[in-house]
């Protein structure tokens, strides 16, 4: 059962994890109006603070700590927001695109941005069609589809964009069994770069990357950590 937490920097606390003061204030606000936009439709399960920081916030941290300063990052099918706001808020080093095919879903998350200030473009449509005229850096994919799927998807675009960072839960090892025997990993290097636990489980979460091979020597954001 989940703490009862009234204050997000309390729940923070709780985890030892330390932000300054304005990104508290930051993040607290938009947890708040995820959860008055979740009263209307359906954008997420984690609906109080306890949740909020073991899930939301740890996750956009894990993509963080692999994150380049001055990168190009689109959140691809971002749902109420995830991980893309909160990273945006605890990188505003980082140029952050949102995309999300669903209409309502786009335009409650552009309006939660737009009463928080801040900067970050919401485009309504599938990720793919985002590549060709706006080049990324990274990918950053979080609750979306299976490896195969993802990898389908963006197989004719490598060219637009330099690496996928997925985050899995522990059937990340079914999931790229199914890529490999599908043949979706010839050309493509995954990389396990970082994991922890989830919460309230005996599970983990699994950051993965994912370059093509032939670029692992030359471009540092795909080289061997």
């Amino acid at each position: 059962m989940s703490a009862n937490h009234e204050t997000l920097a309390a729940a923070l606390a709780a985890h030892q994890i330390e932000l300054p003061e304005p990104q508290v204030a930051a993040l607290e606000r938009y947890a708040r109006l995820l959860w008055e936009w979740n009263e209307k439709i359906n954008l997420t399960r984690h609906t109080d603070f306890e949740k909020f920081v073991t899930r939301d916030v740890v996750d956009a941290m894990a993509f963080s700590r692999f994150l380049s300063p001055g990168e190009k990052v689109l959140d691809v099918g971002t749902g109420g927001g995830l991980p893309g706001v909160i990273l945006a808020i605890l990188r505003p080093d980082l140029t952050i695109w949102l995309s999300e095919p669903v209409g309502k879903k786009a335009r409650a998350v552009a309006d939660m941005i737009e009463r928080l200030g801040l900067n970050v473009p919401v485009v309504q449509g599938r990720a793919e069609d985002l590549l060709g005229p706006a080049q990324f850096n990274t990918l950053v994919v979080r609750a979306v589809a299976r490896l195969w799927e993802l990898l389908q998807w963006f197989r004719p675009h490598w060219d637009e964009f330099d690496r996928l960072l997925v985050l899995k839960g522990p059937a990340w090892i079914e999931e790229r069994g199914e890529a490999r025997h599908r043949g979706l990993f010839r050309d493509l290097a995954l990389r396990k770069l970082w994991s922890y636990p989830l919460p309230g489980t005996n599970s983990e979460s699994v950051l993965l990357q994912i370059c093509p091979k032939d670029r692992l020597g030359e471009d540092k954001r795909c080289r061997l950590r």
